[in-house]
């Protein structure tokens, strides 16, 4: 199952990467213009960012504009996911639905793709502190079970996670999904939808240093200085969201293709492993049936007795 998730999300960002632009074209020039701004504002007087994008430049304390820069960056890292997820819902509602909706459409639904984004980095948060809290209380007691314990906290808080995550496309496409529900439609490939969330993090991570990679090799062509520094600045930041928002997106629209059948051939997924799937949620169900039958069992012969 893990291989199945984790090529079909491949193929399907490798393949519809034109839909993505196509939906998501208005929100990726707002990124732009928004970057470009705040890049201006926060230009050195030199003329030129020595790390090569605002994002990354470093705040000198002790200056009358320090915390006027922490929170002109703090708005741009707010506006920036507030636009990857817009361009993430334009992107799943064009890719299942077909849906050709205005450029900056912006309403209840984003803000419930918003909602439910906070809520699952919240969970995120509670499953992680009781696992290491946990793992760390193992250390001196199991010794190297402890350490590998601890290491292996972040992993089951991301599994833990991606199995209510699917409440995320479920809310781009006006699916009242709960996370109850999510949970249990993810039963038996919520680890496969981890290590496929951990493998497109990494692949995330090499788009965007190879996306900086290009921007600085452009500075060997162009003045470092000027419009085109506070450009440059602003495109790093643009162009890591768009990666992350593309990437994480078509992994989630693959999940929820393998619980909500119907969108299956959107997607790309083969009749053989979406019976694999079906076999596996209903593999769980019989176990949770099968022990439900021996509780019965169970309570009935006490009560014989």
């Amino acid at each position: 199952m893990l291989l199945t998730v984790l090529s079909r999300t491949l193929d399907l960002a490798r393949t519809r990467i034109g839909t993505l632009f196509a939906a998501g074209w208005g929100y990726m020039l707002l990124l732009v213009a928004l970057n470009v701004a705040i890049s201006v504002s926060l230009t050195p007087a030199s003329g030129g960012f020595t790390t090569g994008s605002y994002m990354m430049e470093p705040i000198v304390e002790g200056t009358g504009t320090a915390d006027r820069e922490a929170a002109l960056r703090l708005l741009a890292v707010l506006a920036n996911i507030a636009a990857g997820f817009s361009i993430g819902v334009a992107y799943l509602r064009r890719l299942l639905l077909g849906r050709h909706e205005f450029f900056l459409a912006f309403g209840a639904r984003n803000l419930r793709v918003a909602w439910k984004l906070v809520v699952l980095g919240v969970l995120g948060v509670v499953f992680l502190i009781p696992l290491t809290i946990l793992s760390g209380m193992l250390v001196p007691i199991t010794g190297p079970i402890g350490v590998f314990a601890m290491i292996a906290s972040p992993f089951v808080a991301v599994m833990l996670v991606q199995r209510v995550s699917l409440v995320l496309p479920a809310a781009a496409l006006d699916d009242a999904m709960t996370l109850k529900e999510s949970w249990r439609l993810t039963r038996g490939i919520g680890w496969a939808l981890a290590v496929a969330a951990l493998a497109v993090s990494v692949l995330g991570g090499v788009g965007v240093a190879v996306w900086a990679l290009v921007l600085s090799l452009a500075d060997i062509f162009v003045s470092g200085t000027g419009p085109v520094a506070q450009l440059r600045s602003a495109l790093l930041p643009m162009g890591a969201m768009v990666i992350v928002t593309w990437l994480f997106a078509s992994l989630h629209a693959t999940a929820y293709a393998l619980a909500r059948e119907r969108f299956a051939d959107e997607v790309g997924l083969k009749l053989a492993e979406m019976e694999e799937a079906e076999a596996r949620r209903r593999a769980a169900h019989r176990s949770e049936a099968r022990r439900a039958v021996d509780v019965v069992r169970g309570r009935s012969g006490r009560a014989n007795r």
